[in-house]
């Protein structure tokens, strides 16, 4: 059998057990390559708004999420300056320096958009249309399956599939899994905001990764994500991506909101 065979009897068999396994609130990703949008913000910063609010327009510009993944992480290095971003974590900022020294020149700074882990200076043009359109007409070089099994008070437990097509690309991937939170807002009190109402989307409150696929093209990890006090379960949701930790390259990216009743 020639090998373009295999690969398509692999992604048929993969996506035949995803649908035979998955619970009604589970998702997939297609024959085609998901575009990672990650902002890098905080609430200490003052040009911050206007990307945050345009993530949070993505869905309502007509983009599917089978097209984008958006993703917000808030870095805690502006927090000195008067007000403590409450959805910040250093190991944001850690993954956004780690990212930026890939690069020449180095770039770290907010706001700041990655698009397929890459810098992106021309997010609010029509440019980003164009590029998203370019990394969707590529074939895709993973697959991701993810599902929810049940949202818990602390936890939302999830199931997670990936598989590489090249076995080349095994040594450096790694998957990576999110929770994320839609509808959060801040009063701040202090700092270049103070006085405003920030709201935000999409924002990721746990993180689990780099797992390695090891010795195999293929890896299966359950795992439970904690959730803050409070949290709807109606605004949470799982993402994940599986990412070239030597180039920075995302491979394929893949979101699941919460289902109701999940």
């Amino acid at each position: 059998m020639k090998p373009q065979h295999l690969l398509a009897v692999a992604v048929v068999v993969f996506a035949g057990a995803a649908r035979a396994a998955d619970p009604a609130c589970s998702a997939y990703t297609g024959p085609h390559t998901t575009a990672l949008v990650e902002l890098y913000t905080s609430e200490g910063c003052d040009t911050c708004p206007p990307a945050d609010h345009w993530l949070s327009s993505l869905f309502s510009q007509g983009f599917r999420s089978d097209q984008v993944v958006p993703l917000s992480l808030h870095v805690d290095y502006w927090d000195y300056i008067g007000w403590k971003d409450p959805y910040a974590k250093g190991e944001f900022s850690v993954r956004q320096r780690r990212l930026a020294a890939m690069r020449r020149p180095v770039l770290v700074y907010t706001p700041q958009v990655l698009l397929q882990g890459q810098d992106f200076r021309r997010w609010s043009s029509d440019d980003f249309a164009e590029q998203v359109a370019r990394i969707n007409s590529r074939a895709a070089r993973a697959r991701i399956a993810l599902a929810i099994r049940a949202m818990e008070p602390k936890a939302i437990r999830a199931d997670l599939s990936a598989m590489l097509f090249d076995p080349a690309l095994r040594k450096n991937a790694a998957v990576y899994l999110a929770a994320y939170e839609n509808r959060l807002a801040s009063e701040v009190r202090a700092g270049e905001n103070r006085g405003k109402r920030l709201e935000h989307d999409f924002v990721v409150r746990e993180w689990i990764g780099p797992i390695a696929f090891g010795e195999s093209l293929k890896l299966e990890e359950s795992r439970a994500l904690p959730l803050l006090p409070g949290a709807d379960p109606k605004n949470l949701g799982v993402a994940a991506f599986v990412q070239n930790r030597g180039t920075s390259e995302v491979l394929q990216a893949l979101m699941l909101p919460a289902c109701p009743g999940s």
